[in-house]
């Protein structure tokens, strides 16, 4: 079976998508700067009495500052190791920004190539039946980050601050994380945010050689995409820190004890296969591996696939890169030094995680890779023991799998009945549907030249979906969660989310043939 070949528009606007979003990374530093800059200007508008009782404003400004360097690193670090399934340079023209501007960047929240220890290899991710319109991302619009989608709803609530970055390549100063428990040093923060100013120069520099043209990175990035870029750095502690095993608990545990349950021999031989479709960063399918199956995680962001595969695929050991999360708002904080903690990831190795041969993250749209319309797919092995890349084109057959878990998934649609449709078609008899999340229909509010369709049923309705195209309720109940939450902020948005475990009986099925 050959790659799909694209047409030359559709390169065109899946180059100029992915320029979209490779300059909302590089310019996460200049926006937070600006929002600094912002605190700053509201401080010295303060009467001097006032400013005198909040004299230490101004250091823990310069405190923001480090703190975002050291996200900045890591992220021009993952830019750098970042290979574009184009060539970037293609469709450069004086119209970039305006079309730039005016693309949707769709992703389900709302992610490549170095050397691995000896005995560990890589996951190599294309991109299969890609739409440049991708529309799950941000507030609202984004279909992993539900949280964020409310807070940004009802206020200005993400107060953004960044700084100054750390030389490209550098990881010494990741690694531990700086001590912003004490007051530090005003001037010696400072100079470090001085000291980096170059260093930021030229980490931009080799961005821009591999991703395209300096001038895609003059760009005017729109506040929507800088905090995109911020709601990637909150999933990376709910998938990969140790802060965040309280949310993958309430999140994956039952989701993971009901497939230990469903299928409890499971052969090395015939491992039982099962997808994950808006697989974010990657976790919930690494951990459905190591439990012995062959585990396919689908994700549709490019934002999520270009973190998802830096942290799968060039972790050298756990804890290796540190970020600080709750910068970027000055609201609900117990205190400053909560706001500025640091977060350490990944909590362990992902290729010392025990997988199953087999592990893949499949790159492109649910509906347009996994519908009979369009049947293949790039499959990303990471084989065990093996220091190279394996990339294996996977044919996506109906009725081809045992088990699909959803979760935080099935509010992303467009269209919800589509997705229970393709669930449906895709799973074999007898095959056992899991789903965990809320109902936040993530277009319901969506207004706009596009007029994006949002088909929005009750829960009620949701299930009888289901038992038209043949499941059988076998599990059900609500489970309470939070999504990428601050555990020590003075507001937490918490779910009730529904549970379900649902078998497929193909006989009480009454979908007709597309």
């Amino acid at each position: 079976m050959g790659e799909r070949r694209y047409t030359e528009q559709e390169e065109a606007l899946e180059i100029k998508s992915l320029r979209r979003i490779i300059a909302a990374y590089a310019n996460y530093q200049d926006a937070a700067e600006r929002d600094v800059k912002k605190y700053e200007w509201s401080f010295k508008m303060l009467p001097p009495s006032h400013k005198e009782l909040l004299f230490h404003l101004g250091l823990k400004y310069q405190r923001l500052r480090w703190c975002i360097s050291m996200n900045a690193a890591f992220i021009m670090n993952m830019l750098e190791a970042f290979e574009p399934p184009f060539d970037m340079s293609q469709y450069v023209d004086a119209d970039d920004h305006d079309h730039l501007s005016n693309l949707h960047d769709h992703s389900h929240v709302g992610c490549a190539h170095s050397s691995e220890r000896g005995d560990c290899s890589r996951i190599s991710i294309s991109r299969s039946n890609l739409s440049s319109d991708e529309q799950h991302d941000g507030p609202k619009v984004d279909a992993k980050t539900h949280e964020s989608s409310r807070e940004a709803d009802n206020k200005d609530e993400e107060d953004h601050v960044a700084g100054c970055s750390h030389p490209v390549g550098n990881n010494s100063g990741m690694s531990q994380g700086a001590d912003l428990s004490s007051n530090g040093d005003k001037d010696a923060s400072t100079a470090a945010c001085q000291d980096q100013d170059v260093s930021a120069s030229s980490a931009i520099g080799n961005v821009t050689s591999r991703h395209g043209t300096a001038s895609l990175f003059k760009l005017n990035v729109p506040p929507i995409d800088v905090d995109k870029v911020r709601c990637i750095v909150r999933n990376i502690v709910r998938d990969w820190g140790e802060e965040g095993q309280k949310e993958r608990d309430e999140c994956y545990k039952p989701i993971l004890e009901e497939l230990h349950r469903l299928f409890p021999n499971r052969s090395n031989q015939r491992p039982p296969s099962c997808l994950v479709p808006g697989a974010g960063l990657g976790r919930l399918a690494l951990e459905i591996s190591s439990m012995g199956f062959v585990s396919q995680g689908n994700e549709f962001s490019y934002y999520m696939l270009i973190c998802s595969s830096f942290i799968l695929n060039h972790t050298q050991e756990a804890h290796e890169w540190t970020i600080y999360p709750w910068i970027h708002s000055n609201c609900n904080s117990l205190s400053d030094n909560d706001q500025l903690r640091p977060v350490s990831f990944p909590d362990i190795h992902p290729s010392s995680a025990g997988i199953t041969e087999g592990f893949s993250m499949c790159a492109g749209d649910f509906v347009e890779v996994y519908s009979e319309e369009s049947q293949e797919c790039f499959e990303m092995c990471m084989m065990q023991r093996c220091n190279f890349n394996i990339l294996a084109i996977l044919s996506v057959v109906p009725a081809a799998w045992d088990a699909v878990v959803t979760c935080f998934f099935l509010d992303t649609a467009h269209n919800i009945v589509e997705y229970i449709e393709i669930i449906s078609k895709i799973l074999k008899d007898g095959g056992v549907w899991i789903n965990l999340g809320p109902l936040l229909y993530h277009f319901a509010d969506s207004y706009g030249p596009d007029d994006d369709m949002s088909i929005e049923l009750s829960l009620e309705d949701v299930k009888k979906v289901a038992y038209h195209y043949g499941f059988m309720m076998e599990v059900e109940k609500m489970i309470e969660t939070t999504y990428t939450a601050n555990l020590k902020a003075m507001m937490q948005n918490r779910y009730r989310a529904v549970f379900w475990t649902m078998r497929k009986n193909a006989s009480r099925s009454k979908a007709k043939p597309r």
